[in-house]
């Protein structure tokens, strides 16, 4: 900086020193002035605010809305394209209904419904997508462009129109002892500089119906995406009516046990291992007792109570124990004359009888 620039920043401070300790008086500026930057403060803090709002609208997420700001700022810096936006909320949990649809498959009831539900969740992400291009290209970009050229100008405008006013303050306070051609030069930057800022806080104030058919485009983006997610939602609740009705019309799956097959231990020489083919009639939780082998039992008399899976057993009860065929389950208490009470692997629960061998009875 030169040696003129140097006094120049020395005036300047030591001026505005003056004015805070209140031994002098800077130069006031006309009521009209005052009014016309009251009101282009207030239109520039509406026009920042309700840009942040705007985005926060479209993505609510505070961590979306990090991750877009970066891949931005890294496709900038890397020169490619804007990365394309973050994936809407409606589309990620379409995607998972879909998946777990296509497993279930979709001519169940419940992977039927899911597939309906998951595309019209995708349905509804694409038209989120277009409220969110339309908002940007007809609200966030004019808005944008505001804060980046006419607010930076109007502040710029008016920090210089400071400084100005600060450096020809001090050079009228020692007239006399600065040359008044420099005095005069003073005070026409000065005006220059209020003249520059108080066009600048003008044309922002003029531009007013502009902003005003700007949100016009937002409410009318708005009103756009509520219609086009009503007709969507309104052709899903068809179909997930008609859904329901088919669900409800059909009879409910029962579950059918597999047979139980027959063991003789008092032909020991038989071909198939005392082993009899099962009847054609599954059992039930039949009242009847399983058959056992009274010697057998016998020599178990005094080993813990226990039993053998005949089938494989899948609770449909939280209190009920699940086994497999060839489980040996401890059995613990009979609870009436159709189940047991036992545990294997860690696990305890109720079973039917007509599941298991009895091989150690419990004591009476």
């Amino acid at each position: 900086m030169s040696v003129a620039g140097l006094k120049k920043q020395f005036y300047k401070a030591s001026q505005l020193m003056s004015e805070k300790v209140g031994t002098a008086e800077g130069t006031k500026l006309d009521e009209d002035f005052k009014d016309l930057e009251r009101k282009a403060d207030i239109t520039s803090k509406a026009i920042v605010e309700v840009l942040s709002r705007t985005t926060e609208f479209l993505q609510p997420n505070p961590a979306s809305r990090a991750k877009l700001s970066m891949m931005s700022s890294v496709s900038k810096i890397r020169g490619q394209p804007r990365s394309p936006g973050y994936p809407q909320a409606e589309g990620l949990l379409g995607e998972c209904m879909m998946k777990y649809a296509n497993e279930m498959g979709p001519n169940t009831n419940f992977g039927g419904a899911l597939l309906e539900v998951g595309e019209s969740m995708r349905r509804l992400a694409e038209v989120k997508d277009s409220l969110d291009i339309d908002v940007k290209q007809n609200f966030i970009d004019p808005f944008q462009t505001l804060v980046d050229k006419d607010l930076k100008d109007i502040q710029h405008h008016l920090k210089k129109m400071e400084s100005r006013r600060l450096d020809y303050d001090y050079k009228k306070k020692r007239q006399g002892k600065i040359p008044d051609e420099e005095l005069r030069q003073a005070l026409e930057k000065f005006e220059e500089s209020r003249e520059a800022a108080e066009s600048s806080m003008h044309n922002l104030l003029a531009t007013d119906a502009e902003q005003v058919s700007q949100l016009a485009a937002l409410v009318e983006s708005q009103l756009q995406y509520h219609r086009q997610a009503t007709q969507v939602l309104e052709e899903l609740s068809e179909k997930m009516r008609e859904k329901v009705n088919e669900a409800q019309a059909q009879p409910r799956q029962t579950r059918t046990p597999r047979p139980r097959p027959a063991y003789s231990y008092s032909d020991e020489g038989s071909s198939n291992g005392g082993y009899a083919p099962p009847s054609s009639s599954p059992p039930s939780y039949s009242p009847a007792a399983p058959a056992f082998n009274r010697s057998s039992l016998r020599q178990r008399s005094t080993e813990q109570p226990c039993c053998k899976a005949l089938y494989d057993f899948e609770p449909e009860n939280a209190n009920e124990l699940g086994f497999q065929e060839g489980d040996v389950i401890t059995l613990t208490n009979r609870i009436d004359e159709n189940w047991f009470e036992g545990s294997v692997r860690g696990q305890s629960g109720f079973f039917p009888c007509n599941y298991v061998e009895v091989m150690v009875p419990l004591p009476h």
